[in-house]
């Protein structure tokens, strides 16, 4: 087994509070809360919408479709598949666009760009 992992004393001369104020972290952050908000109120709203369903529709969700198979089951299953579909969109989503950022911060962190006594991008102590 490797020891690559760096030891806690690495992060503690890195200044988070001003990582969190770089523009690259904003656009981070920004991007990523776009995508998860408005998927996580569209999943809540299909999932309510369900069970809603399922509680007071009960003859829309009891029309057989095929041999037993009825419409609650049929959009019970489309649940899981929503959220495979979700997960596999945000693994794409992140791989395209928070990733780079991501790794670039942490690349400026490991760099010590962000070091709470000395910068090593001016070398001026701060």
């Amino acid at each position: 087994m490797g020891n690559d992992a760096q030891t806690p004393e690495a992060a503690v001369d890195v200044d988070f509070q001003e990582v969190q104020q770089t523009e690259r972290f904003k656009e981070l952050r920004k991007r990523h809360r776009s995508f998860v908000f408005p998927m996580a109120i569209a999943f809540l709203l299909w999932y309510f919408a369900y069970v809603l369903l399922a509680d007071y529709a009960v003859g829309f969700m009891s029309i057989k479709v095929w041999g037993n198979i009825n419409v609650g089951l049929i959009l019970g299953l489309l649940q899981f598949v929503s959220t495979f579909g979700i997960t596999a969109w945000y693994v794409s989503y992140s791989n395209r666009r928070l990733d780079p950022i991501a790794l670039e911060i942490r690349g400026e962190i490991e760099g010590h760009e962000h070091d709470k006594h000395t910068s090593a991008v001016s070398g001026v102590a701060k």
